[in-house]
């Protein structure tokens, strides 16, 4: 599951993404427009602009945009930056693999060979779309329990 965190920095760069070309946007205007705590939204940003992916200017005109044209970050660097692997289980993680706890050997282990082809579905996903494409809303449909 994606953290809080991660939903938030994918949140604030589609909106970054959104206004591409046109100069600082406010940070109070983005943490209004995506619904996102601005204290976190700082945090967030400057993480982001130290990473390379955003230009920040401060003063009464300043904002933040992005660094690199929408075409050229896709949500698999977004995810990783924040999360640090796509992998569900520590033992199928690329760059931070380590050992489950009370688990099978891992050669022994059909769980893990699943997470690697999950974890492999998803990166292959995330790095092809980029905060360029479109993404298309999805209908809403009430659950069961709300209904």
């Amino acid at each position: 599951m994606l953290s809080q965190k991660t939903r938030y920095t994918i949140r604030a760069f589609q909106h970054l993404a959104d206004h591409w070309g046109r100069g600082q946007v406010q940070l109070a205007d983005i943490a209004e427009a995506q619904n996102i705590p601005p204290k976190f939204l700082t945090v967030i940003l400057s993480e982001m602009a130290r990473e390379g992916l955003l230009i920040s200017q401060r003063g009464r005109d300043g904002g933040y945009q992005l660094a690199l044209p929408p075409v050229d970050i896709s949500y698999g660097d977004l995810v990783r930056l924040t999360r640090g692997s796509l992998a569900l289980v520590p033992c199928a993680a690329r760059n931070a693999h380590e050992h489950c706890k009370n688990c099978l050997p891992e050669a022994e282990c059909r769980l893990r060979s699943l997470m690697l082809k999950v974890r492999d579905e998803t990166a292959s996903i995330l790095d092809r779309i980029t905060l360029a494409d479109p993404i298309e809303l999805e209908p809403v449909f009430e659950t069961e329990a709300a209904a």
